[in-house]
């Protein structure tokens, strides 16, 4: 018995990915304008790993009610307290920012947290870790963070030099700073909580924004090759079609996946999770209308009829 399996995208595939590239980078160009003028006037909104504070994790008896919570903690007088379940509903993460006056100011303000919260639910409360990250660590990790950003960044860039052409690696390029701009300028949009998993999940992106690109790179020099009098414009969607069943499966399932965790993973992976959807939409975004079309651009084929090719 012989069974036939039924393609996930057909074989005879012809989007005009070439054609529409000019409503593509008009999307790019609002993500990347909008993350620039966002960044400029809102900035980020650091968490506590690179602005200093304190970070409480407690196990209350009975699930509590948490709009009625924070308006208690800020009750307090000590600055905004926000309040995440982690994990279970009742595991709750508390994080206080710096307090001024030091480190009795920040010892004050954590033992009017503790009193308030064993006024609300009583000697019940099982106190799991209670962590202060000082404001000149959090400077510190903002300079690590950004120095890892920029040493992938270039180590990836070197990559594509080495392996493909010029032309190749200012498509990678441009395609890297694309993703990086747009990660940062949703949280910068949404303020959402910038802290170390979200770094981390700029690093993720980044490196499977260039595997994706990668890809089509190969297709697009093995044609270069194989098809030498194609001009330009069909040479790339043919490598892109080419390459559509797999990104399709591969990134249809790693989304499926980040909605699960975004729906049941809770408040405190959410923004990494977030980075991760983001990110790799715009991703494939990016491998598909800005790497490839960048070498069209720049003249990777010169004529339309094959001559001067430099694959």
């Amino acid at each position: 018995m012989i069974i036939k399996l039924i393609p996930f995208v057909p074989h005879d595939t012809k989007f005009d990915f070439f054609g529409h590239r000019f409503y593509a980078l008009f999307v790019s160009f609002i993500i990347i304008g909008g993350a620039i003028l966002s960044l400029s006037t809102r900035g980020l909104n650091f968490g506590i790993d690179f602005t200093g504070g304190t970070v409480m994790e407690i196990r209350v008896p009975n699930t509590p009610d948490l709009p009625d919570l924070r308006q208690k903690l800020h009750a307090l007088d000590i600055g905004e307290v926000p309040i995440q379940e982690a994990g279970d509903a009742q595991t709750l993460m508390i994080r206080l920012g710096e307090q001024e006056g030091g480190a009795e100011a920040e010892k004050a303000a954590v033992e009017k947290v503790r009193g308030a919260l064993s006024q609300e639910f009583g000697d019940q409360i099982e106190w799991r870790r209670t962590e202060y990250v000082g404001p000149q660590v959090g400077k510190e990790l903002k300079v690590a963070g950004l120095i890892a950003i920029i040493f992938s960044l270039v180590c990836i860039q070197a990559y594509i030099w080495i392996r493909f052409n010029w032309q190749y690696g200012v498509g990678a390029m441009l395609a890297l700073i694309h993703d990086v701009m747009g990660i940062l300028g949703l949280f910068s949009v949404t303020q959402m909580t910038f802290d170390l998993s979200t770094l981390a999940a700029i690093l993720l992106v980044a490196g499977y924004s260039i595997n994706e690109t990668i890809i089509i790179f190969d297709r697009i020099r093995e044609a270069l090759r194989k098809y030498r009098k194609w001009p330009m414009p069909e040479i790339i969607n043919f490598s892109i079609n080419s390459t559509l069943s797999r990104t399709l499966m591969t990134s249809g399932s790693t989304i499926l996946a980040l909605f699960a965790l975004w729906l049941f993973g809770g408040m405190v992976i959410q923004s990494f999770v977030s980075a991760l959807f983001f990110g790799m939409l715009i991703g494939t975004h990016s491998s598909y209308f800005v790497s490839a079309n960048t070498l069209y651009y720049l003249k990777l084929r010169r004529t339309p009829e094959g001559d001067a090719v430099t694959a």
